[in-house]
């Protein structure tokens, strides 16, 4: 969102190298470490990120050996990314209709996606169409009940939002083995200061300015109730 100059972030399209919006970026590369632990426990060579964004996340999996391959709905964000990240292809597809084979890939990894697609089911429906049958698919999305009060998303980009359960329930029409878990942070009250004031168009207070500035993707870590996490992370087979 802008506001004049000012941009005031939301952690929709989450970019490197913007000292404004480090919480999210580092909250999102927590989820690549994640994805990319759980792509070296599979034969992962060759990994689709499905709504790559940016497509700073396909050039992290590259960087660990991965042939790596971004999809984006937008193809400004395709173009964007063939012409950052060169080593690497994008594509512009709809997660709904994507333009490859059937087990054309090792793992598929979709970071902050599944809460924007108009249909769940044919997006998950997709993704295992194209993995191999010995692959997985390794999903993170925002925790509906720490993210968003009773009702609609507080979100508006958001459609859907998931609880850990309801997510469980969802992936498990799609793949035979589905463990769910989640991350969480040491800033309490940090995202929603960061979200209330994104939507009002308003700077953030200088109290969170100043730990927007010390966070790294250390911080985000496991949490032990999984109903209290930030993000929920599923892992599925």
């Amino acid at each position: 969102m802008t506001d004049g100059q000012t941009l005031y972030l939301t952690g929709e399209r989450t970019l490197p190298d913007i000292e404004e919006e480090r919480y999210w970026f580092a909250r999102h590369v927590a989820g690549y470490r994640l994805a990319m632990e759980f792509c070296c426990e599979l034969p992962a060579a060759h990994v689709l990120d499905l709504g790559c964004g940016e497509g700073y996340g396909v050039d992290l999996l590259a960087q660990q050996g991965f042939d790596a391959v971004g999809v984006d709905i937008f193809e400004s964000a395709a173009r964007h990314a063939r012409r950052r990240y060169r080593a690497s292809p994008f594509a512009c597809a709809d997660a709904a209709a994507l333009p490859f084979p059937d087990d054309s890939f090792d793992a598929v990894v979709s970071l902050q996606v599944i809460e924007h697609v108009p249909d769940p089911g044919r997006y998950l429906a997709e993704a295992a169409r194209v993995i191999r049958p010995a692959g997985g698919f390794f999903v993170a999305t925002p925790n509906r009940l720490t993210f968003t009060p009773p009702g609609r998303p507080k979100n508006p980009f958001h459609i859907v939002e998931f609880s850990a359960g309801e997510l469980s329930t969802l992936l498990a029409e799609f793949f035979d083995n589905v463990e769910v878990t989640g991350i969480g942070d040491a800033f309490p009250g940090l995202a929603d200061t960061l979200i209330d004031n994104a939507f009002a168009a308003t700077p953030p207070p200088s109290w969170a300015s100043e730990t927007v500035a010390a966070v790294t993707p250390a911080a985000f870590g496991p949490v032990d109730d999984i109903d209290y996490c930030l993000d929920l992370i599923a892992a599925c087979s």
